[in-house]
């Protein structure tokens, strides 16, 4: 009965991978468009990147249902590359896009994948905002029928009045137009003919039959790209390696970002290394031909999986439909008013922006509020590579801050009254305790224990805190048996805190060093100055050290 069953499972696997890599073709189309525009390149190279992209990390990623091509943070980041770092030289643009996919390949092969996850979610959250910001800053120049102000969004902005005053009312009007298909398109009718492709439709049906005078995209290049290698003098890598860098992360980021969302919705679960090869090699691939940098698109593979796709074969036919259409597609696109490509991008940065998240920033800690505010404003009015550099910093040092209370928390320091700690098991040792008559409470010995992990985020106030403490006791007993973690920067400050007490002549007892499971304390030899009698293994043999040092 099982054998009989397997052709049946397989039809209907391939019949979803067929609707899935239908559907997602229809939503890549518009926005590879679109995006290919954003990035500076041209609409055509946005079509090669979701071709060569889509094509390549579908057979070799990690992702089954992803379907990756161009998206809204590359094509920002490839206009900013394009313009501030290339200076609007194509052959050094693309060299920068292979630069940065032999970076993914690197993370992949050096198993870093897992580590994207560790991105804090305000720079994550700040940078989609300002994504978001920056699309919708940018279009508005053609969606009133100007020409893209290249250099960023302040540049924009400053250009808004003339474009304002010299607007072209056919193409306001065909964006306006376009804009409304994509906020009202009904919802029953989206599951058929997505809102981005009902507008690129509508809109360009009303500027070919009524509102043919406002600016198109003009001819389109039809057939198979040139492939040509990438130039870009020895000299210049190293200029090159931030904006290198920033496209490799962010297109890491959006790639494994993407593949959690595919891995919700199909409950499975990706390879994030293999996922990181096989779009590094895509992105080297797609600058041979001039195409736009990929990564995984969430918009199509949300629509490859929830129209049925359940494996590569999705992703393929996706390239290979975006493939066909490319070899007759020129003397179509060229019809394409570029207020209608405006009006999608504005709803796609509208829609980009972490709403979800900014509504609420007033509830979470005031720290990640700023690391949000700080990487959203300086993607806006500096450069994503700054923005990003300045989020993860600033995320850095705001987690160790947070890392530190929490380690801190676990450290407890004890004053051991003499009359209860040295008397406790008096009887079984020879010989008298001379306890303090004068002062019952005298506390010669203080207890330090150790619990948990710590890090290089507590180290400086652990020993600012505990320097004090220490100086209070004749003798004082670190206590490390339930101590799970020690870096080298906190071995070192027990080390220092060592050196303090016997400046201050307090002698020094370890109790359970021999639990710690991290090496630095023993690789650092921190405690040198600890006398071997003085390790022992629990607070009973603690306390017998304890009498004999202060008999």
């Amino acid at each position: 009965m099982q054998v009989s069953s397997l052709p049946a499972v397989r039809l209907e696997t391939l019949r979803g991978d067929v609707f899935g890599g239908l559907t997602a073709a229809v939503v890549a189309l518009p926005l590879s468009l679109a995006f290919g525009v954003a990035s500076g390149l041209g609409a055509i190279a946005g079509l090669y990147g979701a071709i060569v992209v889509g094509f390549l990390a579908a057979v070799l990623g990690g992702t089954k249902t992803q379907i990756s091509g161009p998206t809204a943070p590359l094509s920002v980041a490839m206009a900013v590359v394009f313009v501030e770092y290339a200076s609007g030289d194509l052959h050094k643009a693309l060299a920068i896009v292979a630069l940065a996919g032999l970076m993914q390949m690197l993370m992949g092969a050096l198993r870093l994948g897992s580590y994207m996850a560790y991105t804090p979610y305000p720079v994550v959250s700040g940078f989609t905002s300002a994504v978001g910001v920056i699309i919708v800053v940018v279009q508005v120049l053609p969606f009133f029928g100007n020409e893209v102000a290249l250099g960023g969004a302040l540049k924009s902005i400053r250009s808004w009045p003339t474009a304002v005053n010299d607007a072209d009312p056919s193409a306001f009007a065909l964006g306006f137009i376009t804009l409304a298909v994509c906020i009202f398109w009904p919802r029953r009718f989206r599951r058929y003919l997505p809102p981005s492709v009902a507008a690129l439709l509508i809109g360009t049906c009303v500027g070919v039959l009524w509102l043919s005078d406002a600016p198109t995209l003009g001819a389109v290049p039809t057939g198979l790209p040139e492939v040509s290698l990438p130039e870009l003098p020895l000299g210049e890598i190293g200029a090159a390696l931030p904006a290198a860098i920033t496209i490799a992360l962010l297109g890491s980021i959006n790639s494994l970002l993407t593949a959690r969302v595919a891995d919700s919705l199909t409950l499975e679960s990706h390879e994030p290394n293999r996922e990181l090869l096989g779009v590094g090699f895509a992105n080297v691939m797609v600058s041979l031909v001039g195409g736009v940098p990929g990564a995984g698109a969430t918009s199509c593979t949300v629509a490859n999986v929830r129209a049925g796709g359940r494996s590569r074969v999705a992703g393929v036919l996706c390239a290979a439909i975006l493939g066909a259409l490319v070899l007759g597609l020129g003397r179509y696109a060229d019809a394409i008013p570029h207020s209608v490509l405006a009006g999608i991008l504005i709803k796609i940065g509208f829609d980009i922006i972490d709403w979800r998240y900014l509504t609420r920033i007033h509830l979470v800690p005031r720290e990640n509020m700023v690391v949000l505010a700080l990487t959203l404003g300086l993607s806006i009015v500096s450069d994503l590579v700054v923005a990003v550099a300045a989020g993860l910093i600033a995320a850095a040092m705001t987690g160790a801050r947070q890392v530190e209370r929490l380690e801190l928390d676990t450290v407890v320091s004890t004053p051991l009254l003499d009359m209860t700690f040295l008397a406790q098991g008096a009887d079984d040792d020879s010989g008298e305790i001379d306890l303090d008559v004068d002062d019952p409470f005298a506390a010669r010995v203080g207890l330090l224990s150790l619990r948990g992990s710590f890090t290089v985020a507590s180290s400086t106030k652990l020993f600012s805190v505990i320097r004090t403490d220490i100086a209070e006791h004749e003798v004082v007993i670190f206590d490390f048996s339930q101590t799970v973690f020690v870096d080298d920067s906190a071995a070192l400050v027990l080390g220092q805190l060592v050196d303090a007490a016997m400046a201050a002549d307090t002698e020094c007892i370890v109790i359970g060093l021999a639990r710690v499971s991290s090496g630095s304390v023993h690789a650092l030899d921190v405690l040198r100055r600890v006398p071997k009698e003085h390790f022992v293994d629990d607070l009973d043999g603690a306390r017998r050290v304890a009498r004999g040092i202060l008999l």
